[in-house]
């Protein structure tokens, strides 16, 4: 074998470590992000099962009060949410 042949395979070699190291790494950082996002959302979701039992008890007298409450209970879920990311991507940078 020549050694233009050699190098083109070692370089070939190294390339193929480091993708398959770049993808082992980033599924480390899926699996991290996915529980993370598994443990906010049992909270988002009994809080939102909430919001719904809650607009199930609207009727016509009491619509325009329980609407607005239930825009501000879901905005303030938005926030909480984004606070959420927003600490998390702070973590992470240190």
């Amino acid at each position: 074998m020549s050694k233009t042949t050699a190098r083109w395979l070692l370089v070939l070699g190294i390339i193929l470590v480091g993708f398959g190291v770049g993808i082992y790494l980033q599924d480390l950082k899926h699996k991290e992000s996915t529980e993370a996002a598994w443990k906010a959302n049992r909270f988002n979701v009994a809080r939102f099962n909430k919001i719904m039992r809650y607009a199930g008890d609207m009727n016509s007298q009491n619509w325009s009060s329980m609407r607005d409450s239930i825009g501000g209970q879901l905005d303030s879920l938005m926030i909480l949410r984004f606070r959420k990311e927003v600490d998390s991507m702070k973590k992470a940078k240190k």
